[in-house]
């Protein structure tokens, strides 16, 4: 595992980190598959976790401060996320401020997270959705310098919404945050317009996340593919977004190299840009936390295979469909 310096925290954290999103709702049964599976990506190297309290309503959280207490002698990075008090995602410019991420709500929340993690400090605290309408509002960075002080926060950042990377450089800014959560895979190139060169000015850490674009990266949707009942990505790849996806998959599977899988090709595309600080795959089984955990190996991509994969950038708009 090669490690990377995580903003102006100085952290050292894993290349591969690990994306706690789909323990959220599992039973005890897959709970155990969780730790497993957990344990064994300490075991590769991983020591960055992100979780959230809209993950299960904190039941990620728990497992997450259960795999601390299980390593003692292991830094593990906490991340856990603030749900806006609304409950409503994405953010919208329309949200004011007070239903989303009041004073008292920064706190409750990251009471709770603490208590579900079963520690008295977090690593990074985010902020779950965001709008750059708050940017200016000096109540959510008072009480981020108050969570500081306290030492119940160690640095503080904030989720971007799906396809809007611009929309949190204004809170980028204030120079109250330390960390910035955004969507950053072979479609989704945009934050290297604009953001990565603020984060990069500012020592700002870059957490990637959906690596695999919920999915189509890993080369095995089809335009067929149905969802159980309940799976989220099942209104995530309407017909609309399916056949669209599935195609742009298609469109790759030609250059994918010999002996490497298009979830490989995919992470390994992201490592290549040395802004990201680490890329936070969902690691469900223990196979994907053995085959995610060795792409981080110092080799990359051959540029040749980079520089055709930056052609297949596909800047897409927030729909109702896509939150």
């Amino acid at each position: 595992m090669k490690f990377r310096r995580f903003g102006r925290t100085d952290w050292q954290v894993s290349e591969i980190g690990y994306g706690m999103w789909g323990m959220g709702g599992w039973k005890e049964s897959d709970d155990r598959q969780s730790a497993k599976s957990l344990d064994l990506a300490v075991e590769n190297g991983v020591n960055f976790f992100d979780t959230a309290w809209g993950y299960g309503e904190g039941h990620s959280e728990k497992l997450l401060g259960a795999l601390v207490r299980r390593h003692p002698n292991t830094k593990l990075y906490t991340a856990s996320k603030i749900p806006p008090k609304n409950f409503k995602w994405p953010a919208k410019p329309e949200y004011p401020f007070e239903d989303s991420y009041p004073r008292e709500h920064i706190v409750e929340y990251t009471e709770k997270t603490l208590q579900n993690l079963g520690l008295e400090q977090i690593d990074l605290m985010q902020l779950h959705t965001w709008d750059d309408t708050w940017a200016e509002r000096e109540e959510w960075q008072r009480a981020i310098e108050d969570l500081k002080i306290s030492g119940k926060v160690v640095a503080m950042g904030i989720s971007m919404n799906r396809w809007e990377p611009e929309n949190g450089i204004a809170a980028l800014r204030t120079k109250k945050l330390d960390a910035v959560q955004v969507i950053y895979n072979i479609f989704d190139q945009a934050p290297e317009d604009k953001l990565f060169p603020i984060c990069e000015e500012l020592d700002i850490a870059v957490i990637a996340r959906v690596p695999f674009d919920e999915g189509t990266l890993t080369g095995n949707l089809t335009k067929e593919t149905t969802f159980p009942e309940g799976d989220w990505r099942g209104t995530y790849f309407v017909p609309e977004n399916l056949m669209a996806s599935v195609e742009k998959a298609d469109a790759l599977r030609p250059i994918v190299p010999e002996g490497m899988t298009m979830a490989e090709m995919a992470l390994r595309f992201i490592l290549m840009n040395k802004t990201v600080g680490t890329v936070i795959p969902g690691m469900r089984k223990e196979r994907n936390v053995l085959a995610n955990t060795a792409t981080s190996d110092g080799m990359g991509l051959s540029l040749e295979l980079f520089n055709a994969l930056r052609n297949h950038r596909w800047d897409r708009k927030p729909t109702p469909w896509s939150q």
